[in-house]
């Protein structure tokens, strides 16, 4: 009787009986502990930042130089992107494919912490990692290349990494409810470097084949890199659509991921 009772009773409802402080202590203990976690880990921090800022070092400094005010700001918008995605797909992906296989998450179920909680954690973690691959990139490009960028675009730069990152989260997440842990580097790669390339990250959108450039909304890419476009003044208007469209997709990743974690573990 005592184990049907426990095993009848969600982490939810225990959540529930807990007070105010010790829900909130709980949401700040877990975010604190991945956020700890990630930011030790050299195997995490260092392809993030790694692959960025060696592509951005390359085709944005090496090899465009002598380049234009607005080739410039292309490129350190284009590279920012592509590293704002690395941390929602792989420390959401990843991490939790992973920790499904090794049965982590079966385990925190029976602690009596709020289910929120390991989520938020992780979308936190990814939260702070990427305003680190933009600064990297803004330091190396007003100091290399000397990008012609005030301060308040840059802080707009800086916003959109922030709030940019949710929807590759949810989609990182989505993901890691769908495959092994073993092969979800593999998996996430797949979707991560086409997505950048059909998103006008590496070639110019008006670079792309028609065909390419009719599906470029189907990737939440598209519209963060859209975003970042007329922060750095290369474009005007549809700020709008582009923030809805971003959080549509987030919704939508979210309610599927969710569903398939409550249904499976």
């Amino acid at each position: 009787m005592n184990a049907v009772s426990i095993t009848a009773t969600s982490p939810a409802s225990r959540a529930e009986r807990m007070g105010f402080r010790r829900v909130l202590g709980a949401y700040l203990a877990e975010a604190r502990s991945e956020c700890l976690r990630y930011m030790r880990n050299p195997g995490f921090m260092l392809p993030i930042t790694f692959l960025p800022t060696l592509l951005y070092m390359l085709f944005g400094v090496v090899m465009n130089r002598s380049a234009g005010a607005d080739v410039a700001r292309y490129l350190l918008v284009s590279y920012s992107v592509f590293g704002v995605m690395s941390p929602g797909l792989f420390g959401f992906g990843v991490s939790l494919a992973l920790e499904r296989d090794g049965g982590l998450l079966t385990y925190k179920r029976a602690v009596p912490m709020p289910p929120g909680a390991y989520l938020l954690g992780k979308m936190l973690m990814a939260m702070l990692a990427a305003p680190m691959v933009v600064l990297l990139l803004l330091a190396m490009g007003i100091s290399m290349v000397h990008v012609p960028i005030t301060v308040g675009q840059a802080g707009l730069l800086l916003m959109m990494s922030v709030l940019g990152v949710l929807p590759f989260c949810a989609l990182g997440m989505l993901i890691g409810t769908l495959i092994k842990g073993q092969g979800a580097p593999g998996m996430l790669n797949v979707v991560y470097l086409p997505m950048a390339f059909l998103s006008g990250l590496w070639v110019p959108m008006n670079e792309l084949p028609k065909a390419l450039q009719q599906i470029a909304p189907l990737w939440p890419s598209y519209h963060l890199h859209e975003l970042g476009l007329v922060a750095l003044g290369l474009k005007q208007g549809g700020v709008v659509g582009h923030v809805l469209v971003l959080a549509g997709f987030t919704l939508v990743f979210v309610v599927i991921a969710a569903h398939r974690l409550r249904r499976y573990g």
